[in-house]
């Protein structure tokens, strides 16, 4: 019993590997197509602000991004944890950490709004 629920968990770990591997890959993908997709000779910003708005909207979309690899990530090792606390645990940290990255990504805007008070922009 103990070599076929071990050759059915080394089966589940290859897997989550390769489904790891293949969203890395489309994550890879989806931002190469962006970076391509940009308009090279677009006029350069005219002020400080339209830079920073920028710069967060790339920002939030990256973190956006990384939050949902986790959750991907962390719903395929509960999925695949078979009852074993230890590996439930890790699946729920995991997840833990996507949903601090949404809510990360969601409060950028509101911290750069925040800061931009402070320097007066």
């Amino acid at each position: 019993m103990n070599r076929r629920r071990s050759r059915l968990r080394g089966r589940s770990l290859r897997a989550a590997r390769e489904v790891v591997v293949l969203a890395g890959a489309v994550l890879l993908t989806v931002v190469t197509a962006v970076a391509a997709s940009a308009d090279t000779h677009a006029e350069p910003p005219q002020d400080l602000n339209t830079v920073i708005n920028n710069i967060t909207r790339w920002l939030v979309g990256l973190l956006v991004a990384l939050a949902t690899l986790f959750l991907t990530v962390g719903g395929i090792r509960y999925l695949l944890a078979g009852g074993d606390p230890g590996e439930v645990g890790k699946a729920k940290d995991t997840l833990k950490y996507a949903a601090i990255g949404y809510g990360i990504a969601v409060m950028a805007p509101v911290l750069v709004n925040i800061l931009k008070g402070f320097v007066g922009g």
